[in-house]
């Protein structure tokens, strides 16, 4: 009993690690391809095309570090599962389990949009497709960010695990993302001021799991029971 009680602690604080780990790559990922002038959604193809040529090298090594956070999060996912089912299953809900299918709906997504980002730094033709494909993917992937955050959320608040302000925090930038996903088909033509709202949702998102990582690294080690002495 006593093992099982520290193993599942000791998955709880690899999901933290791994929680301010992903947070931390795909800020570094952006850092690498931002400063060099990445396209926002709705730029003008003839400049994307200008850019995924000239920056090839800085779209794959961005590209590098995409795997470690799609393992992250999903190691983080699970290990806020594991903190939160026992705790809603009494209460007969499941909102982590929302959360848990989101961030593996946005690793699927995000996956394609990487996928067409190295595809457009090694294209000979057929930029504007493959252009087109990324901004539908990217816009899209906000309706996962959103499902994430909003079971996450709920199911952190509704257990006690997360603080309100925590709770409220995701379930603004689930606002945004989902608001950014719907609005997808204005913006996903021509660069818009919408975008803002993207990028300030998505700024939401990873302060909101660098925290969730933080609170799973705080929680104390539960204390198994000990047996009492029977009286004579």
């Amino acid at each position: 009993m006593i093992d099982k009680i520290k193993g599942g602690w000791a998955f709880t604080r690899i999901g933290g690690l791994t929680g301010l780990g992903f947070a931390l790559v795909i800020v570094g990922a952006n850092l690498i391809l931002e400063p060099a002038g990445m396209p926002p959604v709705g730029t003008d193809v003839a400049d994307v095309d200008a850019f995924f040529t000239d920056k090839a090298g800085l779209v794959g090594l961005s590209s590098i570090l995409l795997p470690a956070a799609w393992a992250c999060v999903v190691v983080f996912g699970a290990a806020v599962v594991a903190v939160l089912w026992p705790r809603e299953r009494s209460r007969g809900s499941a909102w982590s389990l929302v959360g848990f299918a989101g961030l593996l709906l946005q690793n699927s997504t995000f996956v394609g949009i990487a996928a067409t980002r190295l595809a457009l730094s090694d294209s000979t033709g057929g930029a504007a497709g493959l252009w087109a494909l990324h901004n539908a993917l990217f816009s899209l992937n906000g309706t996962f960010l959103a499902v994430a955050m909003l079971g996450f959320s709920l199911g952190g608040w509704r257990t006690n695990l997360i603080r309100r302000w925590h709770a409220v925090l995701g379930l603004t930038a689930a606002a945004g993302q989902f608001a950014w996903a719907t609005l997808g088909p204005l913006v996903i033509d021509h660069v818009s001021p919408l975008g803002l709202l993207g990028l300030a949702s998505w700024l939401l998102w990873v302060v909101w799991i660098a925290t969730y990582g933080i609170t799973l690294l705080r929680l104390p080690a539960p204390q198994a029971d000990v047996p009492q002495p029977v009286s004579a």
